[in-house]
């Protein structure tokens, strides 16, 4: 990002990204039980960010993956092999609290569980490796895969910890679920679920937050009027 921090706490509409991730999902879950990774020495984080009444902080490490480990472990005394887990990247601040009941309801009774996830649009190149196109790849059942990823604790545990003993890459929970053997579900969500990756990212999410909460004022002043003309409906029969 090129930034004088960690991307997670540069401001988005006024506010650090972290402090708004969590607050979609808190939004969403409020009754959930939160385990934030963050560096031991992390000076930039501050605790009246977090909307959850039930949190804790375990140490991030070097890899996606191995956050979620150091994660995993820190709740296992607490969760049972078959509570459900979802793990989500902070970087993506725009999930709406739509897509993250969607996604619950999807695989709160799946054996293997899921993730949102999105149809590719976009035609497909693969380079050669020195800057030029080799093949254009079918983008037919290609999805990009999004955040939140949800599964059973013990499952997901057993099967990160096995996919590094055989030095497999973990890109995301469900690759190493995958490799499990087992087939995660597609939750299809919505394509503003940006990842905060580039500069312009963040620009272009704090388009997306200003869309969404217009999106979601218009529905609600709308609500009175239609119950209104409802009302006026029933009285008139």
């Amino acid at each position: 990002m090129g930034a004088d921090r960690p991307k997670q706490y540069l401001p988005l509409a006024g506010r650090p990204v972290l402090a708004r991730t969590l607050a979609r999902l808190h939004e969403a879950f409020p009754e959930a039980r939160l385990c934030l990774c963050l560096d031991a020495d992390d000076s930039h984080f501050d605790p009246a960010w977090v909307p959850f009444a039930d949190w804790r902080r375990t140490p991030g490490g070097a890899e996606r993956v191995d956050s979620v480990v150091n994660a995993l472990a820190a709740i296992a005394a607490d969760a049972a092999d078959d509570d459900l887990v979802l793990v989500h990247d902070v970087a993506r601040p725009c999930v709406t609290v739509g897509d993250l009941a969607r996604l619950l309801a999807a695989i709160a009774d799946d054996p293997v569980g899921g993730l949102l996830a999105a149809p590719v649009a976009d035609t497909m190149k693969r380079d050669d490796g020195a800057g030029r196109v080799r093949a254009t790849e079918p983008r037919e059942g290609l999805w990009h895969a999004y955040t939140p990823q949800g599964f059973r604790h013990g499952l997901l545990r057993r099967a990160l910890n096995d996919a590094l003993a055989r030095g497999d890459a973990v890109t995301d929970e469900a690759s190493a679920v995958e490799a499990a053997g087992l087939s995660p579900r597609l939750v299809s969500g919505r394509r503003d679920n940006l990842k905060i990756t580039h500069p312009e990212d963040l620009a272009l999410a704090e388009l997306v937050l200003s869309a969404q909460e217009q999106a979601a004022r218009g529905t609600s002043m709308t609500r009175p009027e239609a119950t209104a003309r409802d009302e006026s409906s029933m009285k008139g029969v």
